[in-house]
């Protein structure tokens, strides 16, 4: 008799997520299959719900910022011996690649010609299980509990791996200041750097949060910084933002788009792009990246705001996230 579990799946064309009892995954050759314990709910699970990112896998589980505990292996290997019944693990958006492609081969595997996504095109965390490659967990750190953990496997991987292409900014902007924003602003102001945070006009909770956490100035992103930023990092989804980011920039800056999905950017004049500004794009993580992250978060107390929500309210949860009803992130508990 097969086992069931409980999941919320992704409807036939569309319209939100529904309660089902699947059967429990079976982990293969190279998958481990991990009892979840909490789920992250990210700006992507709700690009994938809302139909923003084309031909996810059909009734797909969201879900790719997963905390849990190995609880079976797949058949034996030399990969699957990194990992031990019990282990706690995380599971990000990078799922699998190929490692044959040009670019797997030149360790950007961010890039893979045939990467596996979680929660988009491998079924991922909002469930009370999932399968992973062994090769794309990460062991975390010890100082988080499951809850508080979950956010960074994708607010602070994307986050990091943004920041990462402007280390050098001591002035660096950050526009829309929700769950990667917060994490991020926190490692780089235990780096001495500056931090302004942009938020939606008017949202003033978010910019309270934003100085609660020590940036140096929070305000809405149709207001200028008080100072010319070196870098800025945009994590909302909002194309006129860029033109926006471009302005704030001193000469050399440069501005990186931080989501998988933004709306079109609209026309701007070459003379906010000149004097060398640069705009660049983030395209998900690499193992490096998370290993690298998962040291970080082991050494900076990073506090993660999160509310949680019962797994059934998964739709409740992605909602608030869509009327900017949150600080922080949200997380599933099954």
């Amino acid at each position: 008799m097969v086992a069931n579990m409980t999941a919320m799946v992704l409807r036939d064309g569309g319209g939100g997520l529904e309660r089902r009892e699947v059967p429990v995954p079976v982990p293969g050759p190279g998958q481990v299959r991990i009892k979840i314990s909490a789920c992250g709910v990210c700006r992507t699970d709700l690009h994938v719900v809302d139909g923003d990112l084309p031909d996810p896998l059909p009734n797909v589980i969201p879900g790719h910022e997963v905390v849990g505990t190995v609880d079976m292996l797949g058949p034996a290997g030399s990969d699957i011996q990194a990992l031990s019944i019990g282990d706690r693990v995380g599971v990000p958006w990078l799922g699998h690649t190929c490692g044959r492609c040009d670019y797997c081969r030149e360790h950007k595997e961010n890039l893979c010609d045939a990467p596996g996504f979680t929660g988009y095109t491998l079924n991922g965390g909002y469930a009370e299980y999932c399968i992973a490659d062994v090769q794309y967990v990460f062991r975390l750190p010890d100082r988080y509990d499951d809850p508080h953990a979950a956010p960074l496997l994708c607010a602070g991987l994307i986050g990091y791996r943004s920041w990462a292409m402007v280390r050098s900014a001591k002035v660096l902007g950050l526009y829309g200041f929700g769950a990667a924003a917060h994490i991020i602003a926190q490692v780089a102001i235990a780096e001495g750097v500056e931090i302004h945070a942009f938020t939606t006009p008017g949202d003033v909770q978010a910019q309270d949060f934003a100085r609660q956490l020590g940036v140096v100035w929070a305000g809405g992103s149709d207001q200028p910084p008080t100072r010319a930023l070196d870098a800025a990092i945009i994590f909302a989804p909002v194309g006129p933002l860029v033109p926006a980011a471009l302005r704030a920039v001193r000469k050399g800056g440069t501005v990186v788009c931080a989501g998988i999905h933004m709306s079109d950017i609209p026309s701007f004049p070459y003379s906010i792009l000149w004097e060398e500004r640069e705009v660049r794009s983030v395209a998900n993580l690499t193992r490096a990246d998370g290993e690298a992250f998962m040291q970080i978060a082991g050494k900076v107390p990073i506090e993660t705001h999160v509310r949680p929500y019962p797994l059934t309210e998964a739709n409740e949860a992605l909602a608030d996230l869509r009327e900017g009803r949150l600080s922080g992130a949200a997380v599933l508990i099954p």
